[in-house]
């Protein structure tokens, strides 16, 4: 009889043994969560993963040494709305009806969060929006108004504005970890957006982040003073350049209105020592403009850093909870950014720093750690690769592709090799000219087709890469341009992009009253 209780335990020691086999194969097979971390002007060369020297990202980085780095990821549309209402629809701005800022997203529009809903996930939105609409498909969502400021921040909660005290930044972070703790449900799996305000202009900085980089030279690009003479027309009236276009809040020359007493005293503790010595030196011409590329660089640097940090917090809790291996990561941005390149802040043309932004995917089982891929992607195809990653249909009518063969280090056969690229908001901020383009590995070709300014101006990566000698009239490059004009053409047909530009593009389409 004493030998029962061994033998039963010796019959049962193969489904023990299987136990911990069985759940792991249960997680690798069950829907991964989804967390989608998107910031705002977040620049490529202001990442540590991609060989900044301005700067270091560790929480970002750490993505990057567990994942896959994207080098060459697109944007359609360089401007904050458009590119997050392309990031819901897998649609070209043209398609998903929000071309500029101000357009009012149409949110009954089949959109990434409705259809990972339908197919059993949990689904939620939480920091910025700017899409002015609010937001649908989400179970819960709670959401910056418009903009947003940096410092204690009213916010819409599944539609009931709350008011907030702290640091933008860290706050939008409390309630993503709020929700991922304490709101979600368990048994399904979540498609998460944790979207940051930072790094967007004026670029205030956080507490405890005022003195980073105070001693640091931060290095100038060699286009800090670029005069814009090799190029047309377009570029040398915009009203986008540090020397000129800057204000003095974004210097930081004048106080927030919004701070608290606390807040308040800890930023005049931090600046006003830094201004009266400005004001003291009274620089002027060249010295000015490197003044302001530092003030306005280590503040934006300043901003990443918070971000980065609170970043590594959730990062942190996905470790603790056992979450890790079984959620897909993503960090993005909704565009590049100048950092002084040709003189300019912001973003907005079909130029290097401008088009191209971060794309990080860490997808356990899937990435392979530290990898890095060189195929022209974009942020268009990340709807198709989430619903492919939770085994859903892409719709057909979805214009990017899923990322997926990529992440496994197949290259498709027909992977794109060109990008096509369109801006629509002029007259509008900084007064860019509406333009569309097409990049390639090699060259860009870009049209400005304003009545007043009718141009083209075509770029060799290789023998200019700073892109500030426009070769679209050197006969040497005659033939090139014809393929690349041939080029758009195709594209435009194959994305159905209309003769005339859609009423939306049009200024009178502005931000309604009140919102």
């Amino acid at each position: 009889m004493k030998l029962l209780p061994i033998l039963r335990l010796f019959l049962a020691l193969p489904a023990l043994l299987a136990a911990p086999v069985l759940a792991a194969n249960a997680s690798r097979n069950a829907p991964p969560n989804i967390l989608l971390i998107f910031s705002d002007d977040h620049a490529l060369q202001a990442v540590g993963a991609y060989g900044s020297r301005i700067n270091k990202t560790p929480s970002i980085d750490r993505l990057a040494a567990d994942g896959t780095l994207f080098r060459n990821c697109y944007v359609g549309n360089s401007i904050c709305g458009p590119s997050r209402a392309t990031l819901l629809t897998g649609l070209y701005s043209h398609k998903n009806g929000f071309l500029r800022n101000g357009n009012v997203f149409d949110g009954s529009q089949p959109t990434l969060p409705k259809y990972l809903r339908d197919a059993g996930y949990q689904t939620a939105l939480i920091g910025k929006w700017h899409l002015v609409s609010d937001p649908t498909g989400f179970d819960h969502w709670n959401i910056l108004i418009g903009q947003g400021p940096y410092y204690n921040p009213p916010m819409i909660e599944n539609g009931q504005r709350k008011e907030h005290v702290g640091y933008t930044t860290e706050r939008i972070t409390d309630l993503t970890l709020d929700w991922l703790e304490n709101r979600r449900d368990a048994s399904k799996p979540f498609f998460l957006m944790y979207q940051h305000k930072a790094p967007h202009r004026d670029w205030q900085p956080g507490p405890g982040y005022f003195d980073l980089y105070e001693e640091t030279e931060i290095p100038a690009p060699e286009t800090l003073f670029d005069d814009y003479w090799g190029r047309g027309l377009p570029a040398r009236t915009q009203d986008m350049t540090i020397a000129h276009s800057l204000t003095a809040q974004d210097l930081k020359l004048s106080q927030p209105d919004n701070l608290t007493p606390e807040q308040l005293a800890a930023w005049n503790a931090a600046y006003e020592p830094r201004n009266a010595a400005f004001r003291k030196a009274n620089l002027k011409g060249e010295a000015l403009v490197r003044w302001k590329f530092q003030r306005y660089v280590k503040d934006y640097l300043r901003c990443i850093a918070a971000m980065d940090d609170q970043i590594g917090r959730v990062l942190d809790y996905l470790d603790r909870s056992g979450l890790t291996e079984n959620t897909i990561v993503v960090y993005s941005s909704d565009q590049g950014y100048f950092l002084g390149e040709h003189g300019w802040f912001d973003k907005r043309w079909i130029y290097r720093e401008s088009v191209q932004t971060p794309l990080i995917i860490r997808w356990p089982g899937v990435t392979r750690p530290g990898s890095v891929n060189t195929d022209m992607v974009s942020l268009l195809d990340l709807p198709e690769t989430f619903l492919d990653a939770a085994k859903q249909p892409i719709p057909p009518h979805m214009q990017g592709r899923s990322l997926r063969p990529l992440l496994e280090g197949k290259t498709p056969p027909d992977w794109r090799t060109s990008w096509y690229y369109h801006y629509y908001e002029y007259p509008g901020a900084h007064g860019v000219r509406r333009h569309y383009g097409v990049v390639t590995p090699t060259h860009t070709l870009v049209h400005f087709y304003e009545p007043d300014v009718d141009t083209w101006e075509l770029y060799d990566h290789a023998t200019d890469p700073h892109q500030t000698r426009s070769v679209a009239a050197d006969p040497a490059y005659a033939e090139e341009r014809r393929r690349l004009e041939s080029e758009i053409r195709r594209l435009r047909a194959e994305l159905e992009v209309p003769d005339e530009d859609p009423p939306q593009s049009q200024p009178a389409f502005r931000r309604p009253p009140g919102t």
